[in-house]
């Protein structure tokens, strides 16, 4: 289970982060969804557990937009009443950074631009609609065929096509608008 979760780890930050938009919130999220994996299926098969995580991950993540909108509510009536009491005591988290770039035999300016890539995807995912961000990143990033990623959506295979192609596309245009073709 150990040799799994770290496995995984970094993946599943990353796909956190990229959903709930804040790295405290996604590290929670990871953890928890971690927490769950282990407490209820330890005793799963190794096999079993890419789908089952993936499952728990997504629905961690839509568990925390629903505390989120209950919270958002009760510290809207609670800031009303005491103004003031904010925390600015936060400790910025360091972004994990990819073992592969350094493995690389490209060129500094290559890596470069490779990275500047990389961040205009980065953004340009955030602003994907959900489904199609989750869709795409199961797809893509956790490289999940489309059955599997129809298991951990929860959807049909259909919807997980239509999700791909729509963020694809997407994407597509948006780095061709910033002049960089694939």
């Amino acid at each position: 289970m150990s040799a799994f979760l770290a496995s995984v780890e970094r993946r599943a930050f990353k796909q956190a982060l990229f959903a709930v938009r804040d790295e405290e919130h996604a590290l929670d999220v990871v953890q928890d969804a971690m927490l769950k994996l282990a407490e209820r299926y330890g005793d799963k098969p190794p096999s079993e557990l890419p789908m089952l995580f993936q499952r728990i991950l997504q629905n961690t993540i839509r568990d925390f937009y629903r505390r989120q909108k209950v919270r958002s509510m009760w510290v809207t009536l609670w800031s009303v009443l005491s103004p003031g009491r904010e925390d600015d005591d936060q400790d910025p988290l360091e972004t994990f950074e990819s073992d592969d770039l350094s493995k690389s035999k490209e060129g500094p300016s290559d890596r470069l631009a490779q990275k500047q890539v990389i961040e205009i995807i980065d953004k340009e995912l955030k602003n994907l609609p959900e489904r199609q961000r989750q869709a795409f990143l199961l797809r893509y990033w956790e490289e999940l065929d489309v059955a599997e990623t129809a298991a951990a959506m929860g959807c049909s295979q259909g919807s997980v096509k239509t999700h791909c192609s729509r963020a694809a596309h997407t994407l597509a245009a948006a780095l061709r608008s910033k002049g960089i073709e694939l």
